[in-house]
């Protein structure tokens, strides 16, 4: 296909002409026999009186840019008023969640389109019989500057109280709140050091379990987020009067999940040493004299190479949704008195193709009597719910959802019942939630987000399949107005693109809204968003192709994805834009340095770049079983053979680039984003004026949830450097 010249000339200079020096030294490390090169290694200090005058004088480089191009941009799509204008509309319905029963109250969280933060809600029986509801907890009350975000929620059994955690300044570090939801006044709390914490209620409301660090004064300093402990809180009672009933003795970096069953008797518990794709699980009868202090724990799984999910319904039974011998997942039931692999049956098999995410049981009030069972799967990242027997596992039938798209949660009522419900997003369509009635068979709307739904362009989505380099078939999604799609299918001519990608930890890219997708495009960019190995797409052998030894592949798949791209005729090099961020700002980082000629642009968002470092900041170390353990020989041979900092070459003519990253983060530290960003910009050969290398830092922030209007302020700045780099911008006007 002859590729077609955009519009005028749609890149103009930057006034980038020179980068700020950063301190250059001569080290080199000999590290298992290898001999390491870091010449950046004094901007891992953020409080360096270096590190802060070339941060600043980034800042003032980023900040000359922004404002030549907010002049390029005035009168396109992309001016920042109108661009604001239009990611606020596409975000203007808001959200809304699957409810949260208990006994008559329903709790959920909600926002309106204006709102910058979604807040938690009661809606309850009024006194003439109508339903009434109040905002229980507001994120923007707690702290008028937007700065404090709302990290979970979990009410009570009987819903009179609810357990919630905020935190700051994006640290993420969770302080653990319980409120009376009759008056919304607190009654305990806070209780510190609860990041990543559930909270598992006894009956009664007068107790629950929750995880918690130990104290720091009895840590080193570099271990001071880590070790986590399972303990009995009684609501009331100082924090420092809690029991420790768990975790002592396991890894450091141990993650807790936590659930006490409806009746009160069992306390499950499972625990998983970082990220590492298998956990173990322990359960206990509460019921003994003591067990709440001391819960007689008994093996569920323990030492398998499995993840496994386990839980008591109200049937009695205790069910097991785990990928042991079954990649994609399997579903198992045994009695709890009876836990252990041995006497675990097998309910539902192994899909041939899809992957088993989620289950609900449901009865018609009658715990010993459930009617029937749902499962929720993922077949090539697009959602379907099946009916079945729920004692046999026999399939009955399925559900029609709404298109093909993304199912989240399947929720029932604790106390039973005919109904579930679940959310359900798309490409082109705000999450709603959505009811069952397994009385009826029938699936209705049953809440939409409170806002207006906004008018959408008409996109054409296909997903396209592609040959990665040792044989392997990848599948993308690709979006583009529909009107520079032929019936075919193919593209009419080669137009800016984004490919964005993630490929790790078993995250899966399913279908989902996205007001940035859609704008971009809407001024007439393609997006294509590629399901590499190293995610969940596919299950847990997909995911393993992609870690560890074999992370290389991630990188290859992205690389394979964008040559059928520009081989197809849907972008051109010179148009073409890769975009991630945290493990997908790695496979940025891993894109520009190992195929610098296959990209006009990259968007590298809150990256891991230093992968021989990496494990000493932040959350680094509880990510060691994903990609490598650098104090390993072998291991770390892994990591330098893609370790994006270790991959410059002097001499190259690299892309543009813009690093953003956010002070506030606790799990990445942006020092990455600084040591690659010095390297690039002495390493590279390409014009400055034409292809920047730039770093926007953002205060206030972390890793994880913002305000609204932060989150658009990002996607403003990230949309408008890609179309400027890749022709958009300058095709638009």
């Amino acid at each position: 296909m002859t590729t077609q010249p955009l519009r005028d000339d749609p890149r103009p200079a930057s006034p980038v002409a020179t980068y700020p020096v950063a301190q250059r030294a001569d080290l080199v490390e000999e590290l298992h026999g290898r001999r390491v090169a870091d010449p950046y290694r004094a901007l891992e200090d953020a409080d360096d009186e270096g590190t802060q005058r070339w941060s600043g004088a980034q800042d003032d480089l980023y900040g000359a840019y922004r404002s030549a191009l907010t002049a390029r941009a005035a009168g396109t799509p992309f001016a920042d008023e109108a661009l604001h204008a239009r990611l606020s509309t596409l975000l203007g319905a808001g959200f809304v969640s699957a409810p949260a029963w208990r006994g008559d109250r329903r709790f959920f969280s909600r926002r309106a389109g204006d709102q910058e933060h979604a807040v938690v809600v009661v809606a309850e029986p009024g006194p003439d019989g109508t339903e009434t509801e109040r905002v229980l907890i507001d994120p923007l009350a707690l702290d008028a500057t937007g700065t404090t975000t709302l990290d979970g929620w979990q009410p009570s059994k009987e819903g009179d109280l609810l357990a919630y955690k905020v935190s700051h300044g994006g640290t993420e570090e969770s302080v653990l709140h319980v409120l009376d939801v009759a008056t919304g006044e607190l009654v305990d709390g806070p209780i510190d050091r609860t990041r990543h914490s559930p909270v598992a209620w006894l009956p009664g409301g007068e107790a629950f379990y929750y995880v918690r660090r130990l104290a720091p004064d009895l840590l080193p300093a570099d271990e001071q987020q880590y070790h986590r402990r399972v303990w009995l809180h009684r609501v009331g009672t100082p924090a420092d009067q809690d029991v420790e009933v768990f975790g002592a003795g396991l890894p450091m970096t141990s993650y807790y999940g936590l659930q006490v069953s409806r009746d009160g008797r069992w306390l499950l518990v499972s625990a998983a040493a970082g990220t590492a794709p298998r956990n173990d699980v322990w359960i206990a009868d509460l019921t003994a004299p003591g067990a709440l202090e001391a819960p007689p724990f008994v093996e569920v799984a323990v030492g398998l190479d499995a993840e496994v999910g386990a839980w008591v319904a109200r049937d009695g039974r205790l069910f097991v949704h785990t990928d042991l011998d079954a990649p994609r997942g399997r579903l198992a039931v045994t009695d709890p008195t009876t836990p252990g692999v041995e006497h675990w049956v097998t309910l539902l098999a192994q899909d041939d193709v899809a992957v088993l995410e989620d289950v609900a049981l449901v009865d018609a009030g009658d715990a010993s009597q459930p009617t029937a069972l749902l499962a929720a799967w993922r077949r090539h990242t697009v959602s379907e719910v099946t009916v079945h027997d729920p004692r046999t596992g026999a399939r009955t039938g399925e559900l029609p959802l709404p298109g093909l798209g993304s199912v989240s949660g399947l929720v029932t009522r604790p106390d039973g019942g005919p109904e579930v419900w679940f959310g359900y997003t798309d490409h082109v369509s705000v999450p709603r939630v959505h009811r069952y009635d397994a009385t009826t068979g029938a699936v209705t709307l049953w809440a939409a987000p409170p806002g207006a739904l906004p008018d959408l362009p008409a996109v054409r989505t296909q997903q396209i399949e592609v040959t990665s380099a040792d044989g392997t078939t990848v599948r993308a999604f690709v979006l583009a107005r529909a009107d520079r799609v032929a019936v075919d299918g193919r593209p009419l001519a080669p137009a800016p693109t984004v490919l964005y990608g993630y490929g790790g930890f078993q995250i899966s890219l399913d279908p989902a809204y996205s007001a940035t997708t859609l704008a971009w495009v809407e001024a007439g960019g393609v997006y294509v968003v590629a399901h590499l190995r190293g995610g969940g797409e596919e299950g847990e052998e997909w995911h393993r192709a992609g870690m560890r030894a074999t992370k290389q592949n991630v990188f290859d798949d992205f690389h394979a994805v964008a040559e059928h791209l520009v081989a197809e005729g849907w972008t051109t090099p010179d148009r073409l834009a890769c975009w991630g961020g945290s493990n997908g700002g790695l496979l940025v980082g891993a894109a520009v340095t190992q195929r610098p000629d296959l990209w006009a642009a990259a968007v590298c968002s809150a990256p891991l770049l230093d992968m021989v470092r990496y494990q000493r900041f932040g959350m680094g170390v509880t990510w060691t079983e994903e990609y490598g353990d650098a104090d390993d020989p072998e291991e770390l041979g892994w990591l330098l053979g893609y370790s994006p900092y270790h991959r410059v070459i002097e001499g190259t003519a690299y892309p543009a680039v813009l690093f953003t990253v956010f002070e506030g983060d606790s799990r990445v530290d942006p020092l990455h984003a600084r040591k690659l960003a010095a390297a690039l910009q002495h390493a590279t050969t390409s014009d400055p004026a034409e292809r920047p290398v730039l770093l926007r830092r953002e205060v206030g922030v972390g890793h994880g949830a913002r305000a609204l209007s932060r989150t658009i302020g990002l996607s403003v700045e990230q949309l408008q450097f890609v179309a400027d780099r890749t022709g958009l911008l300058g095709a638009a006007r």
